[in-house]
């Protein structure tokens, strides 16, 4: 048996390195052991670092907690295999779930899901269960952690509290960790989805109906009876407590369109100034001056450059920063001639190009040209790989003075001159490495 002090000094005067410290006790005290002997009797006398504690077993109590937790998920939705991520709540005591998939899941979202779920349930435990995540969490770990004071107050709201597990000990949370087994295992297989809105409306039910009514561990416990018990040890929750949502300052422009998330929603009125965005995690809420202007629904997850109106407003500009698409040119092209559709590919091909915009300004060229001018030219420029509408142009202008345009002359003698035989020599490379 090593002598603890022995170890102690050694580490001291090695500055805790342990391959120094095999060779001083060969070396200075005869004493040989191996370098994966040492570092383990280092851990036991808790030399180079605390002994791992042993786990404390918390019991089942009514009220007392439940568990939170998200995992990343690769779901097929529709026909596009998504990278989701699954947030699932966990009623410890009475064994209730409530689950939900998320795109996106940070502070905001962690707030409106919490609320969804305590709304369904219409009661709250005192401690709600984490690991060491960011949305919650400030600084510190485990008993230490100190909460977010916006977390902190959320939380309050709701007559719960945060409580982070000591790091690495994520069985502290078995069963949430069980429930997304469960997940994978059970809701995922032999399911279809055709939208994200779908798989939510989906993971719902099977988490709030399903699984309420089947039997859970050796005990047989059913989750809807067990939380008709646990029910007089939760806090109840009043009905009109507000959902979680985010404050936005935006600015009208000129046409009455505000943006939000990507898309464009019309202000009621014919002013313009300045507009407070409540964006909450299904529908956005304008207003002005303290008041609610118009609530509109936010479009499906992925929807994007889209004009929201106002119901009974006549339809007016558009707005200013709208991204036009070019799919309809590109259509119309494509129908021209096979030539016109093998230009089109090479530009949409092409890396480094403002493709919507070059196809749209092609297509306007098209119905100035005529087809017999404009075909000729596309064909011309998909030949010698031209990517520059100003160069469209010359070859249109080179066309219409000359319909027969000659091939550009090229010197066959261009390969015999010294310059060029003398630029196309390069250094031979060594290829030895491969012979191997």
């Amino acid at each position: 048996m090593l002598d603890a002090d022995l170890l102690r000094q050694l580490h001291q005067e090695c500055e805790g390195y342990a391959q120094r410290m095999t060779e001083k006790l060969r070396e200075e005290h005869g004493i040989t052991v191996k370098y994966s002997t040492l570092t383990r009797h280092l851990r036991d006398l808790g030399i180079t670092g605390p002994s791992p504690a042993r786990c404390q077993k918390v019991p089942d109590e009514p009220g007392a907690e439940m568990q939170h937790d998200t995992s990343p998920f690769t779901v097929l939705v529709g026909t596009q295999r998504l990278r989701l991520q699954a947030s699932l709540l966990y009623l410890r005591y009475s064994k209730r779930r409530y689950l939900q998939f998320y795109p996106l899941f940070d502070r905001f979202h962690l707030k409106c899901f919490l609320h969804l779920a305590l709304m369904h349930w219409g009661y709250a435990p005192l401690v709600c269960v984490i690991d060491n995540t960011n949305l919650a969490r400030w600084r510190g770990l485990g008993a230490n952690a100190v909460m977010v004071p916006e977390m902190e107050v959320f939380a309050r709201g709701y007559g719960f509290k945060f409580l982070c597990h000591a790091p690495k000990h994520s069985d502290r949370k078995a069963g949430e960790e069980r429930s997304f087994l469960t997940v994978e295992t059970n809701f995922i297989p032999g399911r279809t989805f055709t939208s994200l809105e779908d798989l939510n409306h989906q993971a719902l039910a099977w988490s709030t109906v399903r699984m309420e009514q089947r039997p859970q561990g050796k005990a047989g416990l059913i989750p809807a009876q067990a939380f008709e018990y646990e029910r007089q040890f939760l806090t109840p929750l009043p009905r009109h407590l507000p959902a979680p949502y985010q404050l936005l300052d935006r600015s009208i422009d000129e046409y009455g369109f505000v943006a939000v998330d990507g898309n464009y929603y019309e202000v009621p009125g014919t002013g313009r100034g300045q507009v407070q965005v409540l964006r909450y995690l299904r529908h956005v809420v304008l207003c002005q001056d303290r008041r609610s202007v118009i609530q509109y629904a936010l479009p499906p997850w992925g929807v994007k450059n889209q004009i929201v109106r106002a119901p009974g407003q006549p339809a007016r500009y558009r707005p200013r920063h709208l991204h036009l698409s070019s799919h309809e040119e590109e259509k119309r092209l494509r129908a021209l001639a096979p030539e016109v559709a093998a230009y089109v590919d090479f530009i949409l091909g092409t890396p480094g190009l403002l493709r919507h915009q070059f196809l749209r300004r092609l297509w306007a060229r098209h119905q100035r040209w005529g087809s017999a001018l404009f075909r000729r030219t596309v064909e011309r420029a998909h030949r010698y790989h031209i990517t520059s509408l100003e160069t469209l142009e010359r070859i249109a202008r080179l066309l219409l003075d000359d319909p027969a345009l000659p091939e550009p002359l090229v010197d066959p003698e261009l390969e015999r001159r010294p310059a060029y035989q003398e630029g196309s020599l390069t250094d031979t490379p060594d290829l030895s490495r491969y012979d191997d």
